[in-house]
């Protein structure tokens, strides 16, 4: 169940309420029973590891056979397009 914030408008009273997604907001503060309105939080989103897809999943190889395949791709240039003259009668 998720976690949302609220805050009294009465007496600024800033408190959490466990609730499930269907049930709808809290309307009264528990401290002073004024009017609340839900507080748009942060989400806990944690990552955990030694890092992203090259450390973690890229086991196939050792490192000189991606060092040699970059370096293949990357000494032969890309043909550029040539631009033929356009030739246009505003007459």
């Amino acid at each position: 169940m998720p976690i949302y914030e609220y805050k009294c408008l009465k007496c600024r009273n800033e408190f959490e309420a466990m609730q499930k997604f269907s049930d709808s907001p809290l309307k009264k503060c528990p401290s002073c029973g004024g009017g609340v309105k839900r507080l748009i939080s942060r989400s806990s989103f944690q990552l955990k590891g030694s890092g992203w897809y090259l450390t973690d999943y890229a086991k196939k190889g050792s490192p000189s056979d991606t060092q040699e395949s970059k370096g293949s791709t990357e000494s032969s240039p890309e043909p550029t397009p040539s631009k033929a003259p356009s030739t246009s009668s505003d007459d």
